[in-house]
C-alpha cells in the first residue's frame, strides 16, 4: 500500500520543527525533517517526499535556494514557505519562484493543515491533467469484467487476493482478452485507486521515444529535448503502471526496468540522478516471456521479478458460456452509443457467434457486435448481420478447429468450414454463376445467397 503523504519539514528551530512533526503526524501524514538549508538540499535527492514546509531564514542555505532546488529536482512538489511577520516581500519572491504558499509565523496549526491539503490536492489535480491532455483515460468506476464461467470466476479470485498489496502482477493472455480491463480492477481494488493508473503499450512507442517516454528527460539531453520533461513512472507516482505488451521492451531499457523493481528509483534520460517513486507496476504479454528469456532477448532476472504473481487470463474459445453475457453488454453499451433501439440476437445467429472461433477474442466479439447492430434495421440482428472473418482453407486443412471444448463445438466449427470450402469451389468452378452453383451444390438459389452472405464468401479479384 502506498505510505501516507510525506511531509518535508525544513526548520532550524528544534521546538518549532518538533511541533511541525506531532502536529502533521496526528493529522495522518509522514515526516522528514532538516535542520538547515544545506542539509535540506542534500535531502532532496536522496529522500521522496510529497510536499516540502520551508522556513525562508535558515542557517548555511536560505529557504530561496532550498526552493529553487526542489523546483529543479521535482518541479511539480508543492513547497509552502513559513515566513515571519515583516519579510512578506520575500514571500512574494517565493511565489515567483514557484512555492504553492506561504504562512506567516505565528499560525494556526488547522489552517497550515488546510493549505497542505489544499496544495496536495492541486498537485494530484496538475498531475492528473498532464496524463490527460497526453490521451490516458481515466477510470472511476470499476471496470466491467462480464463472465461466469469457472475460469473468469479464478481469475477474479487471484485479483482480489492480491490487489491490496504492492505485489507486481504479470497478466498473460492472447490480444483482445481484455487484459489492460484487469490491470485496472487490480488498480481500483487496491489502496492505490485515488491515484494514477497509467498504461503503456511498449509495442506502440518508437524505440527511440520509449526511454524519455516512461523515464523522462533533461533539457539538451537529446537533440529536440528543449525543456526537462517528466517520465510516466514520475508522473504515476503513488500510483499503478501497467506495462502493456512488456515483452517488447528493448533490452536495454530492461536494466533500467529492474532497477525501479529493486530500488523504487529512476533516471531521467540526461541526468545522473536518481529520483525515488512509489509505484506499482503490472505488466502483461500476449507472448510467452519464458521463450524470449531462452532466446536472450529479455533478462531472465526482470522475467522473475515481473511474475511474481502471474494471472493468464483464457480466451474466449475456453469460456463460451460467458459469450451470451457477452453479447448482451455490448448489445447494451452500441444500442445506446450509436442511438438505437434496444436490440435482440436470434437464435440462429446466437449459435453462430458461439460456434466461432474468435481468435481475436473478446475483441473481435464487441466488434462483431458494434457491426452487426450497425447493419440491422429491425429488432432482432439475424445471422447476416454477424460478419465474421473465417481462416481461409485449403484441400482438406482443419487447422481452425478448437482443439478443446465440447464435440458439438468442434462440430459445429468443422461443418462451418467444410461448407465454406465446398460453396467456395463449387462457385469457382461455374465462374460465379450462383444459379449453376445452387444446382451443382443441391440447394435452392435463395439458400446459396444466405450461405454466401453468412460466410462472407466473396469473388477473388
Amino acid at each position: 500500500m502506498p505510505d501516507r503523504d510525506i511531509i518535508f519539514i525544513v526548520e532550524d528551530k528544534e521546538s518549532m520543527a518538533e511541533m511541525l512533526k506531532q502536529t502533521l503526524e496526528s493529522s495522518g501524514f509522514g515526516t522528514i525533517i532538516a535542520k538547515d538549508g544545506a542539509e535540506a538540499i542534500d535531502t532532496i535527492s536522496n529522500e521522496r517526499f510529497d510536499l516540502v514546509l520551508t522556513d525562508l531564514k535558515l542557517p548555511k542555505k536560505d529557504g530561496i535556494e532550498v526552493l529553487k532546488r526542489i523546483k529543479e529536482e521535482h518541479p511539480i512538489v508543492p513547497v509552502i514557505v513559513m515566513t515571519a511577520f515583516g519579510t512578506i516581500e520575500t514571500a512574494v519572491e517565493a511565489m515567483k519562484l514557484g512555492a504553492s504558499d506561504f504562512i506567516t509565523k505565528p499560525f494556526d496549526t488547522d489552517h497550515l493543515i488546510l493549505l497542505i491539503n489544499r496544495a496536495l490536492e492541486t498537485q494530484k489535480l496538475y498531475r492528473e491533467n498532464i496524463l490527460l491532455r497526453e490521451s490516458f483515460p481515466a477510470t472511476i468506476d470499476m471496470p466491467a469484467i462480464i463472465g461466469k464461467s469457472s475460469q473468469v470466476e479464478e481469475v477474479i479470485k487471484k485479483i482480489q487476493k492480491v490487489a491490496p498489496g504492492k505485489t507486481t502482477v504479470l497478466i498473460l493472455g492472447e490480444s483482445g482478452t481484455g487484459k489492460e480491463l484487469f490491470a485496472r480492477a487490480v488498480h481500483l481494488l487496491s489502496p492505490r485507486k485515488d491515484y494514477p493508473f497509467v498504461p503503456i503499450n511498449c509495442a506502440a512507442i518508437p524505440h527511440e521515444l520509449i526511454e524519455s517516454e516512461l523515464f523522462g528527460h533533461e533539457k539538451g539531453a537529446f537533440t529536440g529535448a528543449d525543456s526537462r520533461k517528466m517520465g510516466k513512472f514520475e508522473l504515476a507516482d503513488r500510483g499503478t503502471i501497467f506495462l502493456d505488451e512488456v515483452s517488447e521492451l528493448d533490452i536495454s531499457l530492461q536494466a533500467k526496468l529492474l532497477r525501479v523493481l529493486q530500488e523504487g528509483e529512476i533516471e531521467r534520460v540526461g541526468s545522473v540522478k536518481q529520483l525515488k517513486v512509489d509505484i506499482r507496476i503490472i505488466a502483461a504479454s500476449n507472448r510467452k516471456i519464458d521463450e524470449a528469456v531462452g532466446e536472450n532477448r529479455f533478462r531472465e532476472d526482470l522475467y522473475y521479478r515481473l511474475s511474481v504473481f502471474p494471472v493468464v487470463i483464457p480466451p474466449l474459445r475456453d469460456r463460451k458460456e460467458d459469450i451470451p453475457s457477452l453479447v448482451e453488454f455490448f448489445l447494451d453499451k452500441y444500442c445506446a452509443e450509436l442511438n438505437r433501439k434496444k436490440k435482440t440476437v436470434s437464435k440462429k445467429a446466437m449459435d453462430i457467434i458461439i460456434a466461432y472461433s474468435w481468435k481475436g477474442n473478446v475483441r473481435e466479439l464487441e466488434n462483431a457486435i458494434e457491426r452487426a447492430i450497425i447493419l440491422c434495421d429491425g429488432r432482432e440482428i439475424l445471422p447476416e448481420h454477424i460478419i465474421l472473418s473465417p481462416p481461409k482453407h485449403s484441400g482438406t486443412d482443419m487447422s481452425g478447429l478448437p482443439m478443446d471444448g465440447s464435440l458439438e463445438d468442434a462440430a459445429k466449427e468443422a461443418l462451418r468450414i467444410a461448407e465454406t470450402m465446398r460453396i467456395r469451389k463449387a462457385l469457382e468452378s461455374v465462374r460465379w454463376n450462383k444459379t449453376k452453383a445452387s444446382e451443382m451444390l443441391g440447394v435452392s438459389y435463395k439458400t446459396l445467397l444466405t450461405k454466401i452472405k453468412e460466410y462472407r464468401l466473396e469473388l477473388d479479384t
